[in-house]
């Protein structure tokens, strides 16, 4: 029986009074039920990363990204700042770097009109640069539909489209990970 699959869920969002933690809840309560998966939440407003790129981190900078190299896979949770995801997920995926390797990574967002889906978009080109297989299927909120416990409106179709992505990640993870335990150099190559 293969091991359950690593998954850190990234909360992008650092700005005061951020729906982000919200959202973070509700998919680990829908992740709970799994015994396939080992859910992580790296919330990178706790990160302590710099503004500016510097390979000098503090121990809880280095700290979270060696958290998040222990993933198999990863599930970025994400709001659209004008057309676009926060600075502060782009500084955390570049100070990363080479952990996102061969790895897969799901989206939640959340925001507006779009429902966070135009900061998919951005993320999906740069996280592609980085080697990571991004999926299709996300999971994206429109108009903050939650309720006042932090449920959302449509639970049945917010969970539906959960699973969907879980399972598209457990296979994506499963299989990346095999291949990387078969084929080391990609350690190398990074």
């Amino acid at each position: 029986m293969t091991s359950p699959l690593r998954i850190a869920l990234i909360v992008a969002s650092t700005r005061e009074g951020r729906f982000g933690p919200t959202v973070a809840r509700w998919f680990e309560t829908v992740t709970g039920a799994r015994t396939d998966i080992e859910l992580t939440t790296a919330d990178l407003a706790d990160a302590d990363l710099p503004a500016h790129w510097t390979p000098d981190l503090s121990p809880r900078g280095r700290a979270f990204i060696e958290g998040l190299a222990e993933a198999d896979a990863y599930v970025i949770l994400t709001p659209e700042y004008n057309h676009s995801f926060p600075a502060s997920l782009k500084q955390a995926i570049d100070i990363a770097g080479h952990i996102w390797r061969r790895k897969p990574v799901g989206f939640v967002s959340y925001g507006g009109l779009s429902g966070g889906l135009r900061a998919v978009e951005q993320l999906r080109p740069v996280l592609a640069e980085l080697h990571a297989a991004t999926l299709r299927e996300t999971v994206s909120f429109h108009q903050f539909p939650f309720d006042e416990t932090g449920h959302p409106h449509d639970t049945q179709g917010a969970e539906r489209a959960a699973t969907v992505l879980l399972d598209d990640l457990l296979w994506w993870g499963n299989a990346l990970r095999t291949a990387r335990q078969h084929d080391q150099t990609w350690t190398e190559a990074a």
